[in-house]
């Protein structure tokens, strides 16, 4: 759904996927040829045959795409064009007077709607049971191959030139001057925000944090920090085969994830089973559909591969992850959700940070924490920014 927009015009972008498209899914769905069952009695060689065969067929027969549309329409849908790509992102303003601009990063798997529980929350606090102080106005923008952004047809889109390109959106949209949340993806587009824009981000907070422990580091470990150290080596080891996959042939893997829904499923609910705080069990923590809207923004605009290709990009990125040994100068805090494969403690933290605003490990959550504990990773961006907003 290529807009083409010229200069720099923001238009609204109505979603309205046709009917034709729907029953095209439905009908792959129906007639998917299934692989034989797993031989173990647990997730560790994939999503099971019968949780993924239970989720296509309610995919089939019971998910209703039009209410996640409703909700995209319902949340400021719009497009504009930035450096060639077509950029498609939600922006909701505050009715508070003192509310500032807040920039919401997705990663991959996830989507915009990862986010929709904490826009009313924070651009309304006041009705939902907050403080009219802690108001933002709320941006979040679909990266370019993901969702209904354009997709790039030329190499070159790192996190960094996204970021370049947020900085551009953030002030296309009159903010000058924001704060910027991410995780996974999303959180080596805000590092980039805070190197390349350092005097426009007046604040970052991360759910994944972008703090590799150096070989002294984890020499000295604490026990706290052997268990993070165990935790991210047991991911790189065990969980992480389709970032693999994504970093070295994105292609390759695309022309599966393109023709069947099924495989889309499988492919992205491991994630969903792998790093939730569910014993492997997601529907447990994040509703059912909310899943399949996820998986919707891949398949219909046909983003599998173009999404992919992002740690392609990256693994040949000399800035990826920051990608420098200098600190940072703008003001972070950082959420630990103990799902979370990558964690770091606050000594790791305040040797790459110069002001750490916050630092918290909580109880329940894991890496999809928008959707997971949304009010929680509420009150955690509130707590983060309520000081350097006050200043």
């Amino acid at each position: 759904m290529p807009l083409s927009l010229a200069n720099d015009a923001v238009e609204p972008f109505v979603l309205a996927v046709p009917d034709a498209e729907l029953l095209d899914l439905r009908n792959r769905l129906t007639s998917t040829r299934w692989p034989d069952r797993e031989t173990v009695q647990d997730g560790s060689q994939g999503p099971r045959l019968d949780r993924i065969r239970a989720l296509c067929e309610h995919w089939a027969t019971g998910y209703d795409w039009r209410r996640a549309e409703r909700d995209i329409n319902g949340l400021g849908s719009s497009r504009t064009a930035i450096d060639g790509i077509d950029i498609h992102f939600l922006h909701v303003r505050s009715a508070e007077p003192t509310a500032v601009p807040l920039l919401l990063c997705h990663g991959w798997p996830g989507s915009i709607l990862e986010f929709r529980h904490l826009v009313g929350p924070l651009t309304d606090p006041v009705a939902h049971g907050g403080d009219a102080g802690d108001a933002f106005h709320v941006v979040i923008p679909s990266m370019p191959g993901f969702g209904f952004s354009g997709k790039p047809t030329t190499t070159g889109w790192t996190t960094s030139r996204v970021a370049d390109a947020w900085i551009t959106l953030m002030r296309r949209l009159g903010h000058d001057r924001w704060f910027a949340h991410g995780g996974d993806w999303g959180a080596a587009v805000v590092e980039q925000l805070t190197r390349r824009a350092p005097e426009r981000c007046l604040g970052a907070h991360f759910t994944l944090p972008l703090v590799f422990p150096t070989e002294q580091e984890m020499s000295e470990a604490t026990a706290e920090e052997r268990q993070m150290i165990i935790r991210a080596q047991h991911y790189r080891d065990e969980l992480s085969a389709y970032a693999g996959e994504q970093a070295t042939r994105p292609q390759t893997i695309g022309y599966s994830l393109a023709d069947s829904p099924a495989g889309l499923a499988a492919w992205i609910y491991t994630l969903f089973q792998d790093v939730t705080d569910s014993d492997g069990n997601p529907e447990d923590v994040i509703d059912r559909d909310e899943i399949l809207d996820d998986i919707m923004l891949y398949w219909l605009p046909n983003a599998a591969a173009s999404s992919a290709r992002l740690y392609w990009e990256e693994r040949r990125n000399a800035t990826a992850f920051g990608g420098t040994s200098e600190r940072n100068p703008v003001p972070a805090g950082f959420s630990t959700f103990p799902g979370e494969a990558v964690q770091a403690s606050r000594r790791w933290v305040e040797r790459r940070y110069e002001t750490v605003l916050h630092h918290a490990r909580l109880d329940r959550g894991g890496h999809f924490a928008a959707l997971e504990q949304p009010d929680v990773l509420t009150d955690e961006i509130r707590t983060t920014f309520r000081r350097p907003r006050a200043s």
